[in-house]
This record gives structure tokens, sequence and C-alpha cells, in this order.
């Protein structure tokens, strides 16, 4: 599954808005193809969302999808947003995309790691801006000029993911539309009401993430030749600086991150994004990146979430500590249910029943309707 999912993140994330840009008329944006090439290549990316609306790894609920969809609509105006379709994807990496008919796909990796709406706005305005100022009919033109990509499409065997993994084999953006992207994006952020400081700050801890994960040179440079979000971005210290010196001049009272109304819209898909992102098995980068989170806070979500890690792991010493993160967690928000759960098993793992039972119990009266309930309820009542 990883695999494919990269393969389409290669293809959709280069393919990027193929033919997007704006047309004034009367004052409003019209998004579309401009010639037989472009209507070619929109049709292609019609098919491919009738094929995505079908996935399994869609996560289709409405309250989510309309959240998401209106901080983008909030970062770049109800008008522009307009022409947009947001899917939200089941897999824990990184990554937002958007195709040039309008459909822009957004990993739940991303909603793990944007810590407030201005970073979620960031990355949606980046992905808009590259559909508006057309960087890939630019690249796809450069790419035709060599060689028919979109006759290999269409014999290409394999279907769907097959036919976007060469497509990102074909196409890239260039550093300079890139760093465009980035500048529209910030301008958009700023002058819509979110603080535009955050373009700098969700790049820097995306960026050092990716670098904490990597092993060695060897491990980056595979990263970025399979399709890695950063292969054609600037470097982080270049990115970093830029943006925050164009944020500085357009930051202005009233303008907000976001957190608060960020925190309650995630809340019930915390323990989900968590589940997922452990279930990487890679202990040590998912500690880098919860701290990075938490910048020395560490607030009720990302202490159950650190207490949710080193359970998973189960070394020595590790449920001790695990517990210490799920009574800490639940010293600060005692309605985080799933704290108690996570408390509970640690405990009798740790040889503490009767106390774990007790904090089971909790978690079941909190959520009564919990999709583990039956076994949940088995571990509280079994001698």
């Amino acid at each position: 599954m990883r695999t494919l999912l990269r393969s389409l993140a290669a293809g959709v994330a280069l393919l990027t808005c193929v033919a997007g840009a704006s047309a004034m008329s009367s004052g409003k944006p019209e998004y579309g193809p401009r010639d037989e090439t472009e209507r070619g290549l929109w049709q292609q990316m019609d098919e491919y969302e009738r094929e995505l609306k079908n996935s399994e790894f869609l996560m289709n609920d409405p309250a989510l999808n309309s959240y998401v969809k209106g901080v983008l609509c909030k970062a770049v105006g109800a008008e522009r947003c307009g022409a947009t379709r947001i899917y939200i994807v089941r897999t824990p990496y990184y990554n937002a995309m958007m195709a040039p008919n309008g459909m822009m796909i957004v990993w739940s990796g991303l909603l793990l790691r944007t810590r407030n709406e201005a970073e979620l706005a960031t990355v949606l305005g980046h992905e808009f801006a590259h559909f508006e100022k057309r960087h890939s009919i630019q690249m796809y033109n450069n790419v035709k000029s060599k060689t028919d990509a979109m006759t290999w499409l269409s014999v290409l065997p394999g279907g769907f993911l097959a036919q976007m993994s060469l497509m990102g084999s074909v196409m890239s953006f260039n550093r300079d539309m890139e760093r465009q992207a980035d500048l529209v994006a910030l301008d958009d952020l700023a002058r819509n009401g979110y603080d535009p400081i955050a373009a700098s700050e969700i790049w820097e801890q995306l960026r050092a993430e990716m670098d904490s994960t990597s092993e060695g040179r060897r491990m980056r440079k595979a990263m970025d030749n399979a399709g890695d979000f950063f292969s054609s971005h600037p470097n982080s210290k270049e990115r970093m600086e830029y943006l925050r010196a164009a944020a500085i001049g357009k930051r202005s009272s009233g303008q907000t991150m976001g957190t608060e109304s960020y925190r309650r819209a995630m809340a019930p898909w915390w323990p989900q994004l968590i589940n997922d992102q452990i279930k990487l098995n890679q202990f040590g980068a998912t500690e880098f990146l919860l701290a990075s989170m938490a910048r020395g806070a560490w607030t009720a979500d990302l202490l159950y979430a650190r207490g949710e890690l080193y359970r998973a792991r189960g070394k020595e010493g590790d449920f001790a500590s695990a517990i210490g993160f799920y009574k800490q967690a639940i010293a600060q928000d005692a309605l985080l249910a799933e704290s108690y759960r996570g408390l509970g098993v640690s405990l009798i793992r740790s040889g503490s029943k009767d106390e774990g039972k007790k904090a089971l119990k909790q978690y079941l009266e909190k959520r009564p309707d919990a999709d583990d309930h039956g076994i949940v309820s088995m571990m509280a009542t079994t001698s």
C-alpha cells in the first residue's frame, strides 16, 4: 500500500494543476482548459477523480471535509476556492497535491503534522498557487517537446497508479516555481487573516522531520527519487529565510494562527491519526515529530500520543513512561477518553490490574459507542 500511495503522490503532485489559471471575467476567476491539449489532460484527471471517489482509503466524514475545505477557502477566498474539490486520503505521510481539474488530495499525515489552521492553509495555498500560475502547463510543454507523454499514458498498462507514476517521472516543478508558489500562498495568508509567519514555521518543521528520518545521504537521495515533496523545493535554510523575511512585513494585528479551532476540528480524529503514525514502526521519527509539534509545551493530545508511542514499543521501562504520559494528559484534559484506555492497558501490562481495569471502565463510560467496546469491556471485567 505504501508503494502504491507514493506512486500516486509522485504523479499527482508533479502534475499539479495542469490546466488551471484564472482568466478574469467580470472580476471572477475562471478555471478550465484553454486548448485541445489541456482538454485532454483535464479529461484524464476527471477519470482519475472518478476512480479516487471509490477508494477505500478516503476519509468521507462530511464535517472533516467541510472544515479542511473551509480553511482553503479562507486562505484564498471563496470565489477562487470554488473551483476545487478536496479528497482526504488516509495515509500517515505528509503530502497535499492539486490536479488540473480542481481535484485536491490531502493525505491524513498532513493533518497530523500541522498545528494550526494557518499552517494547514500554507500548504493548501501553496498547491493552489501552482494551480493558478499554470506551472504544470509550462513543465508539460517542456516535456512534450522531448516525448509524447500523453501517448504513453494511453497505452500504459497497470491502470491509474502506474499512469500517475509515469507522469511523476517526466514532470517536476523547478525551484523558481516552488518559490513563487510559496510567496503567493504567503500573500494570501496575510491578506485573508492568517498570520503569515506560519509559512516559515510549517516548512521548517516538516523539513526537520524529513532530515530526522533520513539515515544519511543514501536515504535522502532515495526519498527524493521516490517523489518526496521536498525533492524540487528550495533548501530549508534558504526557504526559511525568505519566507520569514517576507512574513515580517505582512504581519498585523488581528491575524490568527487558528490553533484552538484546529484542535477542536482534529480532536475526533486525533487517536486515528496517531495510531496510523505509530503503525509505521518508526519510534525515533515519531518521537521527534511529537517533540517538534510540542515545542516544549506538551498539550493533552500530544501527551496522549506520546503515551501511545511508548506503549506500542513496549520495551523495558516503556509502560511506566506511558503511564506517566497518560496521567499527565488526563490531568490536562479529562475528556480525552482514549487516554484512559491507554492508561488502563499500560497499568495491566505493568501488573497493576485493578487500577488498570478501573481506567478501562472510565474509558467505556466516556466512549459507550466505541468501536473497541467489546474487547475493552472484556479486559475490564476478566479476572
